[in-house]
C-alpha cells in the first residue's frame, strides 16, 4: 500500500510546502499499486473546493484507510470565504442551467451516467479504500448513481402537473412545477457516492444547481466524483458551478443550514445532527429533506422460509459491517423457530470471510473509524449489563485497522435501552415473541421508522403488515432483507428518520415548487364559488 508518511519522509501529516508536495506526487506516480488514484484525478495533495475552478483555503485533512489506518492522501477543505464564493458562482450558474429545457438537462445527466460508467471500477475501488465497504458493495454504490442517472433522464421528459377542470367557463386550471434554484446536499460517510447521486441527478433534471458537502472522512471520494461531473459540464461548455463542491466540517454544514440562498437542504446523517439541521433550516422557512437513522427489524413468523431468512439476516446485519442506515439491528423470531434460527445464524456467521475490503473474496470489512470501534465496545458491554448474552462475536479483532467481530446477542427485553438504540455497528439483537401483534408493536416502538421486513407465507399477515395497523416505517418489506433498496422507489422513513424521500417515485417534487395557475381566456370575469362582486 502506498503510504503518505513514507513518501514525505515525515512521521506526521501537516500541510506540506510546494516542494514536498511535488516530490510526493512524483513518488506517487512510481507506486504501481496505487497509480490508479491518478486516473481519478487524485494526487497526494488535493483541493476540496470546486465552483467552476478548483481551490480551497481551509483546513488540510488527511484521509485514512479504515482497513489499516494508514494515510491515503490529503484534501484542503473549504474556508467560509470559499463557501461564499461557491454559493455566488452556483447562483449565477443557475441562470444558465434553468434556461435549458428539461430534456436537454436530461441529456447532460445521461452523459454524467456514461462518464461514471467509464470510471465505475476505479471509483468503486476508492470507496472500498476510503470508506471500508467491500469491493462488490463499493462498485454497487457507484452503480446506484449510474442507475439514478438513467432514471432521471427518463424523468426529464415526464414530470409535470395536471390540467384540472375549472368550475368557471372559459378558464383553465393548470399545475406548474418549476425548479427551486440552489439545492444543498450534505451526505454521510457510509454512502459517499450513491446518496449524492440520488439527490444530484434528480435535482439537476428538475432545473436546480447543486452544492455538495460530503463527509469529512471521505473527501477523496467527493473530489473524484466531482472531477468526473466537472468534465461533463466543461465538454458541454456549461458552468462547472452547476455542480459545486465544498469539502469541510461542521462550519460548512452550519453555513449551509443557515443560508437562505439554499432553497432546499438535503441532509443524510444521524438523527441528532439532523434535528439541529431541521430546526436551523425551518427557522429561515427553508425546505429540508432529512434521511436519518434507522433501528430496523426483521420479523420472522412460524411459517417463515428459513432458507430465505438466514441469508437475508446475514446480509442485512453483517453487510457494510452494520453501517447502513437500513442494516438489520433487531431480529424478532417466533418462539417456535427461535432456537433453530439462532443455531443456523451461528453457523452462517462463522463462514463470514473477514479481511481487506479490496480483496475480492472478503465479505466483511472494517468499521469506518476508531470512534466506531469504541461505540461497538460500549454497546456490547451495556447490552450484557442489560441482560444480553453474547452468543457470537463481541470482541475487537487484533489486527491493523478498525475490525470488530460481527455480533449476535440474545436474551434481551424488546424495550431494553440498547435494543432501542441505533449504534451503527454490526450488533444484532435477537428477540423472541409469541404472536404477530406483539411483534408489530415491538417493531413500531423504535423511535426511528426507516426499514422493516416480515418473513411469512400468510397473505393475511402480509396485508396487515402493509396496512394502517402494520409497520410504521417508510420501507415495508416482505420476504426480503431490510437493506438493499431499489432506486425506483422513494427512499426514506418516518418519525426520527426524518420523513424525507430520495430517489424514485415522486420524490422529484421535493426539488421543485408547485404553482396552481388559473388562466382566463375569455372576456368575462366570473368569480369562483359563484360569488357576485358588483
Amino acid at each position: 500500500m502506498f503510504r503518505l508518511s513514507t513518501l514525505l519522509r515525515v512521521p506526521a501529516f501537516p500541510p506540506t510546502n510546494r516542494a514536498l508536495s511535488a516530490m510526493a506526487s512524483s513518488l506517487l506516480a512510481e507506486q504501481p499499486t496505487f497509480s490508479w488514484l491518478q486516473d481519478l484525478g487524485l494526487g497526494v495533495d488535493n483541493k476540496g473546493v470546486y465552483n467552476g475552478k478548483w481551490g480551497g483555503r481551509g483546513q488540510v485533512v488527511t484521509s485514512y484507510s479504515p482497513a489499516s489506518n494508514e494515510p491515503i492522501a490529503r484534501v484542503q477543505q473549504a474556508s467560509l470565504e470559499d463557501y461564499e464564493e461557491t454559493v455566488k458562482a452556483a447562483k449565477e450558474a443557475w441562470h444558465v442551467w434553468a434556461d435549458l429545457p428539461a430534456p436537454k438537462r436530461g441529456e447532460i445527466v445521461r452523459q454524467i451516467g456514461d462518464a461514471l460508467r467509464k470510471k465505475s471500477t476505479l471509483l468503486g475501488k476508492l470507496v472500498s479504500l476510503e470508506m471500508g465497504k467491500i469491493a462488490v458493495e463499493g462498485l454497487g454504490e457507484v452503480q446506484e448513481y449510474i442507475d439514478i442517472c438513467d432514471y432521471a433522464v427518463g424523468l426529464s421528459r415526464m414530470f409535470g402537473g395536471p390540467m384540472l377542470p375549472s368550475e368557471r367557463a372559459g378558464h383553465a386550471l393548470v399545475e406548474m412545477w418549476n425548479p427551486l434554484g440552489l439545492v444543498g446536499i450534505i451526505t454521510a460517510f457510509n454512502f459517499p457516492v450513491a446518496v449524492s447521486g440520488w439527490n444530484t441527478a434528480i435535482a439537476l433534471v428538475c432545473g436546480n444547481c447543486c452544492l455538495w458537502k460530503g463527509a469529512p472522512t471521505t473527501p477523496l471520494t467527493s473530489v473524484a466524483v466531482t472531477r468526473i461531473l466537472s468534465e461533463v459540464f466543461q465538454s458541454n461548455k456549461l458552468p462547472g458551478a452547476i455542480c459545486s463542491l465544498t469539502c469541510g466540517g461542521s462550519d460548512i454544514g452550519a453555513a449551509m443550514a443557515r443560508d437562505e440562498r439554499l432553497e432546499l437542504l438535503s441532509f443524510t446523517g444521524s438523527t441528532a445532527v439532523g434535528k439541529q439541521v431541521a430546526v436551523t433550516v425551518k427557522e429561515r422557512f427553508g425546505r429540508v429533506l432529512l434521511e436519518l437513522g434507522g433501528n430496523n427489524a426483521i420479523i420472522a413468523m412460524d411459517d417463515a422460509d428459513l432458507d430465505m431468512l438466514v441469508p437475508s439476516v446475514l446480509f442485512a446485519a453483517v453487510g457494510t459491517a452494520g453501517q447502513r442506515c437500513t442494516s438489520t439491528r433487531r431480529l424478532m423470531l417466533h418462539e417456535s423457530i427461535h432456537d433453530t434460527v439462532v443455531e443456523r445464524l451461528l453457523k452462517a456467521y462463522k463462514q463470514v470471510r473477514i479481511g481487506d475490503p479490496l480483496e475480492p473474496n472478503t465479505l466483511y470489512g472494517p468499521l469506518h473509524t476508531k470512534q466506531a470501534m469504541e461505540t461497538y465496545k460500549t454497546a456490547v458491554e451495556q447490552a450484557q449489563q442489560q441482560g444480553g448474552k453474547v452468543v457470537y462475536g463481541g470482541k475487537v479483532i487484533d489486527r491493523p485497522g478498525n475490525y470488530v467481530e460481527p455480533t449476535i446477542i440474545t436474551g434481551m427485553q424488546h424495550n431494553a435501552p440498547m435494543v432501542l438504540t441505533e449504534t451503527f455497528v454490526p450488533i444484532l439483537y435477537v428477540l423472541k415473541f409469541k404472536n404477530f401483534e406483539e411483534a408489530i408493536s415491538w417493531n413500531n416502538e423504535a423511535k426511528q421508522g426507516l426499514s422493516s421486513s416480515l418473513f411469512t407465507k400468510d397473505l393475511g399477515r402480509i396485508f396487515k403488515w402493509l396496512g394502517p395497523k402494520g409497520s410504521d416505517c417508510g420501507i415495508v418489506n416482505v420476504n426480503i432483507p431490510t437493506s438493499g433498496a431499489e432506486i425506483g422507489g422513494a427512499f426514506g422513513g418516518e418519525k426520527h428518520t426524518g420523513g424525507g424521500r430520495e430517489s424514485g417515485s415522486d420524490a422529484w417534487k421535493q426539488y421543485m415548487h408547485r404553482s396552481t395557475c388559473t388562466i382566463n381566456y375569455t372576456k368575462e370575469l366570473p368569480l369562483a364559488q359563484g360569488i357576485k362582486f358588483e
